[in-house]
């Protein structure tokens, strides 16, 4: 069995972004009017540039994909652009003055030039259009075992939600969330978002935010304290760091943690015997300070994720820059740009820290096919339900040995 893995491929003006994704099992039903319904909300919220007006996402499976269904073979996923022009030396000409925030001055060195313009081409946020597809992606392999992930927009600047997320509320949230122009189910907090977005708007300026995503539904085990790089808060931590524009992650308390004591912190464990069938196996906590996650695995409880955007960096004021091509002073230059996109990186947030809880949960389960798969998942909850094991049942028969010694 593969690893779960996703690669992504594309200019922002070039003829696509591509996902090709590597590791799916086979016989997975494409849900593709899920998949291009999240393209289009990452498309969406208020603050969006023109570019969205001219994009009609939608997501074309060039391979892996048979009859509506995965094959186990690698997946390569297009999401066509239409304003496809970077060929075009007079619609995307040189851009040698680098954006304060923005990967131009330190991609320009790297690569030895001082045209920054194929650094932008594919820093550029349009790459998400890809892992937003592969992560929608995930998410149908996710509800087939009944895990459900919610990403929306938590606040900016003084306008924060204090909103509680529960599985119970789930259904209403996502409602609230969808019905809002910036993604935030709160709507009173949504309507200031919108007059803190309108204001730097006129002002020439842009602004960021936080994105918070909840996975319910884990079972308990994903991830592992073996080695490093396999804890799981590790692992989606990077996942949302690598998103552009983003600066921090917090898992559950997060920063908190540093202003209070322990027995404030940590979480309570209790059991309830009448919630055994249930994937955190009637282990219940009180509180979720941990975000789900202790020593790097999950602990059955919902995950939480929350992640903080900085303001995007092309201004349409510009700000004090150098021209690498002359070493003089001058002002940044202007791309076509957002004046917030915080609705849009909750969308991209949501996906891709599904697609890390996708790749956790093969790995513990395995599998080449979801029947396999399935049946994986069922029989570890079944072992994990009978704890303490009995270690002569479950142990294999011993082979009698009558060799001389």
């Amino acid at each position: 069995m593969a690893i779960l893995s996703c690669q992504t491929a594309g200019e922002s003006h070039g003829p696509g972004a591509f996902a090709l994704v590597q590791g799916m099992p086979a016989g997975l039903k494409i849900d593709a009017a899920f998949i291009d319904s999240e393209l289009s909300r990452r498309q969406g919220g208020y603050g969006r540039g023109a570019r969205q007006k001219i994009e009609h996402d939608r997501a074309q499976f060039l391979a892996g994909v048979r009859g509506g269904e995965t094959t186990a073979a690698p997946i390569l996923i297009q999401i066509a652009n239409r304003d496809s022009r970077l060929d075009d030396p007079q619609k995307t000409p040189p851009l040698t003055r680098p954006r304060p925030g923005h990967a131009d001055l330190a991609g320009s060195i790297k690569w030895l030039t001082t045209d920054a313009r194929n650094v932008l081409e594919r820093a550029s946020a349009r790459e998400t259009a890809a892992r937003t597809a592969a992560g929608a992606l995930s998410r149908i392999l996710l509800s087939e075992f009944n895990i459900e992930v919610f990403g929306f927009v938590r606040g900016m600047l003084d306008a924060t939600t204090s909103i509680a997320i529960t599985q119970e509320n789930l259904v209403a949230l996502r409602n609230a969330r969808d019905r809002s122009e910036v993604y935030c189910p709160d709507p009173a907090i949504s309507a200031r978002i919108i007059e803190h977005i309108h204001q730097v708007k006129i002002d020439k300026d842009t602004v960021g935010g936080w994105c918070e995503v909840h996975v319910f539904g884990c079972p308990i085990g994903l991830g592992s304290c073996a080695q490093w790089d396999q804890k799981l808060d590790g692992r989606l931590a990077q996942a949302v760091m690598s998103i552009q524009a983003f600066k921090a992650v917090e898992i559950g308390l997060g920063r908190e943690c540093g202003a209070q004591r322990g027995s404030d912190v940590h979480d309570p464990i209790q059991f309830d015997k009448s919630r055994t069938n249930e994937p955190n196996l009637g282990y219940t906590r009180p509180r979720n300070n941990a975000g789900g996650i202790e020593g790097g695995m999950s602990n059955g409880m919902p995950i939480v994720v929350r992640g903080t955007m900085k303001p995007i960096s092309t201004l349409l004021q510009g700000m004090p820059s150098v021209d690498m091509a002359t070493k003089q002073a001058a002002r940044s230059e202007y791309e076509r740009s957002d004046v917030c996109a915080l609705p849009a990186a909750s969308v991209v947030m949501e996906n891709v820290v599904a697609f890390e809880i996708a790749r956790a949960f093969l790995e513990k389960f395995g599998g080449d096919s979801i029947p396999e798969l399935r049946a994986n998942y069922e029989s570890y909850l079944e072992l994990a339900r009978e704890l303490p094991l009995d270690r002569k049942k479950t142990a294999p028969a011993a082979v009698e040995d009558d060799t001389e010694t």
